[in-house]
């Protein structure tokens, strides 16, 4: 299977399950720091990966398996990918929205989108994605999505957008 900027799907490790009709998404607003920013007063490139992060925790939290809790039945998801397109900078004092999209029934690993735009605005400005395996935190060794996880996500799936 090919894998590769062009071809985005499949991911290796990603079950798309065509039974699911709908995405589901959720949004985090995150206003830019002076300190997130470089000496031109843009959001420094490496932040948006912070950004990603904070808009996958809620993500999880919105689906109802908060990272905590996914660590709690015994499981790690390290990022084993990841990218970001930059198509306009933001600026300090931006109030960002990061639209964090899951498409995808993960297997081994889950593949989570980023949209991010400046509030108010119709643009985006930046895209990417990570992705993520499952890993048994007393082994070490890659798993599959634990069930509970599973549920979850197709509850999830089936409801849409975040509340």
């Amino acid at each position: 299977m090919r894998n590769d900027p062009i071809t985005p799907f499949p991911v290796i490790g990603v079950e798309p399950d065509h039974s699911l009709t709908a995405m589901f998404t959720s949004e985090t607003k995150i206003r830019v720091r002076y300190a997130d920013t470089d000496q031109m007063r843009f959001a420094y490139y490496g932040r948006y990966f912070e950004y990603f992060e904070q808009g996958r925790s809620d993500l999880l939290r919105d689906i109802g398996m908060p990272y905590p809790e996914i660590e709690g039945m015994g499981y790690y998801l390290p990022v084993v990918e990841a990218r970001a397109r930059y198509m306009k900078s933001a600026r300090y004092d931006d109030l960002l929205v990061v639209k964090t999209i899951l498409k995808d029934r993960p297997l081994v690993k889950i593949r989570i989108e980023y949209e991010v735009r400046i509030d108010g605005q119709p643009d985006v400005i930046m895209d990417g994605y990570t992705i993520h395996g499952f890993v048994r935190t007393a082994t070490g060794k890659p798993a599959r999505a634990p069930d509970e996880f599973l549920r979850l996500f197709d509850i999830a799936m089936k409801r849409g957008n975040a509340k």
